[in-house]
């Protein structure tokens, strides 16, 4: 025991992990570009309370969380909206995302994970096929047993590993969310129950808006899957003004931009002495961009995973359990609906009023989709009088039925790829496999 663990940025999953690892004897250092009062943003988030549970994490205080509003869907048209009706024990709690952090991080402190703030990771230190530990901007070369990659959708040290280690090191065009968020001041109140309005594809633009009544603000996102500023932020205030009248033009709170990742989970996120979690494992739901209760969920897999290899090891082959573990439990769900994204992605304006307005989306769809992570769960749910509906409309409009066959033989091909996943890492047939993954998202 004993043995050295650098979590290389502050993600919740990574430093999770640390926390459990920790518990159980590891030497464990968190370093963070950040300062501990700047780790997350200025916004609430939501997500699986469940998450917390598999790490051994309580519930925060009451007065931290509420239980998340439902959302009402439009497409382009307006004319059909969508509300869900999410039961009680199915929806996501909502928290301010540095209050998130604070549960998390003061739990990893009990456990004995420290941390060090204001010291970027640079990139990885590589001793002939194996991350051997990170080079930051304060301390210089650091040497650890493992490393454990959480810093992010562009993290430094997955983006500058060699090529040859098979880890997919950059990102493609539709695989991330350009997405601007703030709050705003209340111009007016409303008794409009659908209080939380998401809107589809308007305003001809690829993504999706949100306006969200809350009691002291108005919560606003704008999220594209092509680069936006503020004049794109503008014009996308002043149409939800115009059927929102609580809106108002005082930005209160946040106002930032970032961007969320929105694709297939990594193909490969393990080699010799490394570890990908989270958002640099590209972890979170492809659909939705929700990522915490995700990585959190496999911060278990990976430190239990760390803690039966009884050769500590650190070792690409051991390792490998834990990307199996990962898959098994949440990848081979995600890796379809990575599909199911990327026909969105080919819809137009009218193609999505069509699939309002003749049933083959409804509430219960949205419902569902609200506490499942895989697409057999969310069928599951649907009654067969619905499916023949959906059917039916499909088949009455021959471009939209085009995209959803083409969707149908994706979600085919994704998935009996990843049944095929080595059972045991050899580099060759990873590397093989991961080929053709990758191949199966192609826009």
């Amino acid at each position: 025991m004993g043995k050295k663990i650098i979590v290389a940025g502050g993600g919740h999953g990574g430093i999770a992990a640390g926390a459990i690892l920790a518990r159980n004897g590891y030497d464990v250092t968190v370093y963070e570009k950040n300062k501990r009062e700047d780790m997350g943003y200025d916004w609430t988030d939501i997500f699986d309370r469940k998450g917390l549970f598999a790490v051994g994490m309580g519930m925060p205080d009451e007065d931290k969380y509420k239980l998340k509003n439902d959302m009402t869907f439009y497409s382009p048209s307006m004319k059909t909206p969508l509300r869900q009706h999410v039961p009680e024990d199915q929806l996501e709690i909502q928290m301010e995302r540095k209050e998130i952090y604070n549960h998390i991080i003061s739990y990893a402190e009990t456990c004995g994970v420290k941390f060090e703030y204001e010291n970027p990771v640079l990139y990885p230190i590589m001793l002939g096929n194996r991350v051997a530990g990170i080079k930051t901007e304060k301390d210089g070369v650091i040497y650890a047993d493992l490393v454990i990659d959480a810093a992010g959708l562009n993290s430094p040290v997955r983006m500058n590993l060699p090529e040859y280690l098979g880890i997919q090191n950059n990102i493609s065009d539709f695989e991330q969310f350009y997405v601007y968020r703030g709050f705003y001041n209340k111009a007016a109140e409303t008794t409009d129950e659908d209080n939380f309005k998401v809107c589809l594809f308007h305003q001809n633009h690829l993504g999706i808006y949100w306006v969200a009544d809350e009691e002291n603000h108005t919560d606003v996102l704008i999220g594209r899957f092509t680069p936006i500023d503020l004049n794109d932020v503008e014009e996308a205030l002043t149409y939800l003004r115009s059927f929102n009248p609580s809106l108002g033009t005082e930005l209160v709170r946040g106002g930032q931009f970032v961007n969320i990742c929105v694709r297939q989970p990594l193909g490969v996120m393990v080699a010799d002495g490394y570890a990908a979690i989270g958002d640099s494992a590209f972890m979170p739901v492809p659909i939705i961009g929700s990522g915490i209760a995700n990585c959190l969920k496999a911060a278990e897999i990976l430190a239990y995973t760390i803690i039966n290899d009884k050769t500590d090891s650190f070792s690409a082959d051991v390792l490998w359990k834990y990307q199996r573990g990962f898959y098994k439990k949440l990848g081979n769900g995600l890796a379809p609906l990575a599909c199911v994204k990327l026909m969105l992605t080919r819809l137009s304006g009218d193609d999505l009023d069509y699939i309002f307005d003749n049933g083959i989306l409804t509430a219960d769809d949205m419902t569902i989709g609200a506490d499942d992570t895989s697409l057999v769960s969310l069928f599951s749910g649907i009654k067969m009088d619905d499916i023949k509906t959906k059917l039916t409309g499909v088949y009455k409009n021959p471009v939209v039925m085009k995209k959803v066959l083409r969707m149908i033989k994706e979600i085919g091909a994704a998935s009996a790829v990843v049944s095929a996943m080595p059972k045991v890492y050899n580099p060759k047939a990873v590397n093989a496999w991961v080929k053709q993954y990758n191949a199966c998202f192609k826009r």
